[in-house]
């Protein structure tokens, strides 16, 4: 059978896909699946890990099943994921110790508190390139193994081992109890806090003040990995023998599949949360304006790429929230219907700090907030303040960007479930000042997770054969006055303060 297609598995915050690319970078197929959100106290956010497992072998048969291709016509398989979401599990059993503790999950604030009594909340900033907060990795292995019973004991025996949700598949897809690979790459253990920068590697020190043992944590690979990480089980979902040599976490997968491989190029996903991510080459670039400094990718034996990114905790999310918790509409994308009522946002702001602020500001003590409000507002002012928000925090994120770059952003690069609105991706223009670019595929977290894996196998030649796939769907040009721009900003930024230091 001839071998004519690379994949991906794309595990998401809220779902789980498969999909099937042809070498011009087309979907031939794909498949997703929801998998619940457990919220078991306020603050705390879980998944369970062998649904996120249950529900990859589902969309893999079902992503080859409805595009009429063959396992083993596939070349490879790449995994991206949502990333710092963590699990523990035992290495001869596969069963969790603990549900996955989520990126958004912010339990872990005590952890963070008490770490930052020594140094501040920049402490591993230096070597790890991040804060002190929730959000990473590093404080979720530490609440599990002083939390959950039998935890600790199992991971000094080497029985209890880690990994953000690309590890947990992989280890999976290639074999499991028998003979799984326990891998991540680099650029998903940059976001656990333990890894050190320049080194790629663990940091002894880090894992010792966090009290983390090394025995538990992953081989760190590169992104694209020609000596492969394993292979597919002919008994598992794919049916052949398939290599698996493509990691990378979901945000630094978009940066890949927008073709993103020059310094100062950057792209904007809008999804669960919004992360834009910009090339700063081989340099690692410290942030003096919170952002994160972490990995772009590596491919090979290639130099590490670095990159600056600004994450913002809800955007997507924030429609789900409009949906399911107050029922305004059944469906997210009527969320468009509902702000073209209306013309604007009738002067209120909708400050989404549901799990604290994430970039510029890293305050978990923020809450959500609606500010401005009249007996003029009604449900549609909400609707179109909730989309507005997601581009305010953008422009909030590219104007520090801009500050600790240097580099004045001439468009943005735009991809993700929210980029067909078109009314969001108009008034991002507007706001930002900038034309906003979607590329033919938007869908570009599977796409780069794809491309790493096809690298890898010499299914794509090089860097420069990926940027001949990429086009342009629709570009948005700004047409807000600057004096408009600036007042509304000006607003947002008022609304945001409002939510500082709201939990004691």
């Amino acid at each position: 059978m001839a071998k004519n297609y690379a994949a991906a598995v794309d595990q998401g915050t809220s779902s789980t896909r498969f999909m099937i690319f042809d070498h011009s970078g087309q979907v031939l197929g794909a498949h997703q699946m929801a998998h619940e959100q457990i919220y078991p106290r306020s603050g705390w956010v879980e998944h369970d890990p062998m649904e996120i497992w249950a529900r990859t072998q589902d969309v893999i048969e079902g992503g080859l099943a409805s595009s009429g291709v063959q396992g083993d016509e596939l070349v490879s398989i790449g995994v991206t994921n949502q990333r710092e979401t963590s699990v523990v599990w035992n290495k001869d059993t596969g069963e969790p110790y603990y549900n996955a503790m989520v990126w958004q999950d912010t339990r872990t604030d005590r952890i963070c508190n008490a770490l930052a009594e020594d140094g501040g909340q920049d402490r591993f900033r230096p070597k790890a390139g991040l804060p002190l907060a929730t959000y990473f990795s590093g404080p979720k292995i530490k609440w599990m193994l002083d939390n959950v019973e039998g935890v600790r004991q199992a991971a000094e025996r080497g029985d209890a081992i880690f990994g953000n949700i690309d590890t947990w598949l992989i280890w999976w897809l290639t074999g499991g109890p028998q003979g799984g690979l326990h891998v991540t790459d680099v650029t998903n253990a940059s976001r656990t806090m333990l890894m050190n920068l320049e080194t790629l590697d663990w940091d002894e020190e880090i894992l010792r003040v966090m009290d983390v043992p090394r025995q538990m944590l992953p081989e760190i690979r590169p992104s694209s990995d020609p000596e492969l990480y394993g292979t597919t089980s002919k008994d598992g979902p794919v049916g052949a023998a398939i290599p698996v040599c493509g990691d990378l976490g979901d945000q630094q997968a978009a940066l890949v599949g927008q073709t993103c491989y020059s310094p100062g190029e950057a792209k904007n996903t809008y999804g669960t949360g919004c992360f834009m991510l910009l090339n700063t080459g081989a340099e690692i670039v410290p942030s003096a304006s919170g952002l994160l400094t972490t990995l772009g990718y590596k491919f090979g034996d290639a130099d590490a790429v670095y990159a600056l990114e600004g994450s913002i905790a809800i955007t997507g999310a924030l429609v789900q929230w409009l949906r399911d918790n107050l029922n305004f509409f059944e469906f997210s994308q009527h969320v468009e219907d509902f702000a073209q009522k209306v013309d604007d946002a009738g002067g209120i702001y909708f400050v989404p700090a549901f799990s604290g602020l994430f970039a510029p500001y890293w305050k978990s003590d923020a809450r959500g907030a609606i500010v401005g409000l009249t007996r003029y507002v009604n449900k549609y002012h909400v609707a179109r303040a909730a989309l507005e928000a997601t581009a305010y925090q953008t422009r909030e994120v590219l104007d520090a960007m801009e500050q600790d770059s240097g580099v004045k952003l001439k468009a943005l690069k735009v991809d993700g479930g929210m980029v067909h609105n078109e009314l969001l991706m108009q008034f991002q223009a507007d706001i930002l000042g900038v034309p906003v670019i979607r590329p033919t595929v938007s869908e570009t977290t599977a796409l780069g997770a794809a491309y790493a894996a096809g690298l890898a196998v010499g299914f794509w030649d090089d860097v420069e054969s990926l940027r001949e796939n990429w086009g342009v769907d629709k570009t948005w040009e700004p047409k807000m006055d600057a004096e408009r721009r600036k007042e509304l900003y000006k607003g947002w930024k008022k609304a945001v303060e409002r939510t500082f230091d709201w939990v004691e």
